[in-house]
């Protein structure tokens, strides 16, 4: 909050901002505190390459794909997103009221086409059934993606992915009562378009937006 005021160009330092806060009564939005599993086993399909190293130095180089599921009063339906490690951006997504390997191939496409035709060096994701289909591994065959996942039930090997939807859940979600499926999917790309990937800043990305750190990156190269 403090660097968004400043950057608005008021002048001011973090103990005058928690005065105004307090002042105004203002409470942050904090998600529940979770204990993860540690360990697992490892997949016998594809390793765990990506070791937690979440911060490459350039884009399209680690993706990390994952699902959640989001609650409607038409019923559940799935979200699935890829990211971009680098920047954090979410460059696909898609939507289903089913888990299957068509909603996480429909989102993988999807970050292609916007990189237009651009594939990471590496695809992370978790040890789900969706991402063992052979609709999935001949995708990423045919672009030649090293494939990378999770120890089995251990959340902290894909964490950034996951970081994600307790932002989207605590920011949005959570505090919405969608009547149908298409309310919801509208809300949600409202929040990861022109929110989290253009807005929202992240503290491990310089306090700027996914957006505006690949401009920068970009400028720099």
């Amino acid at each position: 909050m403090l660097v968004e005021l400043i950057k608005k160009g008021f002048k001011l330092g973090l103990d005058k901002a928690r005065r105004l806060i307090k002042t105004l009564g203002l409470v942050a939005k904090r998600p529940k505190q979770h204990v993860y599993p540690s360990g697992g086993k490892s997949s016998t399909l594809a390793p765990n390459h990506l070791n937690r190293q979440f911060n490459p130095a350039t884009i399209n180089r680690y993706w990390t794909d994952d699902i959640t599921y989001i609650r409607t009063r038409q019923g559940w339906f799935y979200l699935a997103v890829v990211m971009d490690l680098c920047s954090r951006r979410i460059i696909g997504w898609a939507f289903s009221d089913k888990p299957n390997s068509n909603l996480t191939v429909k989102a993988l496409n999807m970050a292609i086409q916007r990189r237009k035709g651009e594939s990471p060096t590496l695809f992370h994701c978790d040890q789900e059934i969706q991402y063992r289909s052979e609709q999935s591994q001949r995708i990423l065959a045919s672009y030649q993606i090293t494939f990378s996942m999770s120890r089995a039930g251990n959340c902290l090997d894909n964490a950034v992915t996951e970081r994600f939807f307790r932002s989207l859940k605590s920011e949005r979600s959570n505090y919405r009562d969608y009547v149908t499926r298409e309310q919801a999917i509208a809300d949600i790309i409202d929040y990861i378009e022109p929110i989290y990937n253009q807005k929202r800043r992240h503290y491990k990305r310089e306090f700027i937006s996914p957006a505006e750190f690949e401009y920068n990156l970009l400028k720099t190269a």
